[in-house]
């Protein structure tokens, strides 16, 4: 099936609480793939990726109930960032790297982790979501400014952090996440290119070719002003997300990676299998992919992310 927008899958809006998830007992798991390659030109990888799980217990250390009554909690949380470095030499290379350095740190301090998701806490999570974009982007123009041999570099970031069946993506230029629903794919994300842009306005795509890979927004380069599209997606058991960087999205149409994607039937395997793909047809690119496998009220058997 043709990929398409996926009107779901967008921030939730309004004040007023509304419950959205579900019964906090069932478990939510995921499984991972990652695969970075450098292609068959490029001298060097300006993709860069972090796949990182955060956890949150609760276990009884003394009580007069037993602790079967009590009970052990353990909630899981999982983020997936990509980044496609621009600058030449080895600076687009620095400008992912730093991008992700960033995004760890404020992973570990800066991301909240809301008590349930209703609409009041998703609205929260949209700023703190945006604020972490506005960081990235202050820290590269400051490394810019005070490294002139640098000037210019800039990176693209597209990024997911699910708690529970809640799903959140953040997207900034073209760097693409996709939702796999069994036979159907859905591209989250809008590239943020000027052949989009001309797309949009009407003009054909086959005369928008030239124009795919000019940025019309990124992190650092040279650009006064970021934005970034938030998306919330919900999950169901046996959802798929996959983050790329256009290394892939280029050479290979989404049907073919929801194919791929569904015949394996290990994350890792499948993000091998449309690299493999990316480098048949060329490898003109830096080449990532990154894969989630959701699983709802079952224990996944590892975690290829660990």
């Amino acid at each position: 099936m043709a990929a398409s927008e996926d009107p779901a899958a967008s921030a939730s809006r309004g004040d007023e609480a509304v419950e959205t998830r579900i019964d906090p007992s069932v478990p939510v798991r995921a499984v991972f793939g990652a695969l970075s390659h450098q292609g068959k030109i490029r001298t060097n990888n300006e993709d860069q990726f972090i796949v990182m799980r955060r956890t949150r217990s609760r276990e009884m250390l003394a009580s007069s109930l037993t602790r079967e009554a009590m009970g052990h909690t353990r909630d899981e949380g999982y983020v997936m960032v990509v980044a496609d470095g621009m600058g030449g030499a080895a600076f687009g290379e620095l400008a992912s790297e730093l991008a992700l350095r960033t995004a760890w740190e404020l992973g570990a301090h800066g991301l909240i982790w809301p008590p349930k998701i209703n609409d009041r806490e998703v609205q929260r999570l949209l700023r703190d979501s945006e604020l972490c974009v506005q960081l990235m982007h202050q820290l590269l123009q400051q490394r810019s400014l005070t490294h002139p041999e640098v000037a210019g570099m800039g990176t693209t970031l597209t990024a997911i952090y699910s708690i529970g069946v809640d799903a959140f993506v953040v997207h900034v230029g073209d760097s693409r996440a996709y939702l796999i629903r069994g036979s159907e794919i859905r591209r989250i994300t809008r590239d943020h290119t000027l052949a989009q842009q001309m797309v949009d306005a009407g003009v054909e795509v086959s005369r928008t070719v030239s124009f795919q890979h000019v940025l019309t927004n990124c992190l650092g380069a040279d650009s006064d002003h970021v934005t970034s599209d938030i998306h919330h997606v919900q999950l169901r058991d046996g959802d798929r997300l996959l983050l790329c960087t256009d290394g892939l999205s280029d050479l290979v149409e989404d049907h073919e990676i929801q194919a791929r994607v569904q015949e394996s039937e290990e994350p890792q395997a499948a993000c091998q299998g449309l690299v493999d793909l990316a480098l048949e047809r060329g490898g003109r690119d830096n080449v990532t992919v990154l894969l989630a496998h959701y699983l709802v009220g079952q224990e996944p058997a590892a975690a290829a992310a660990d």
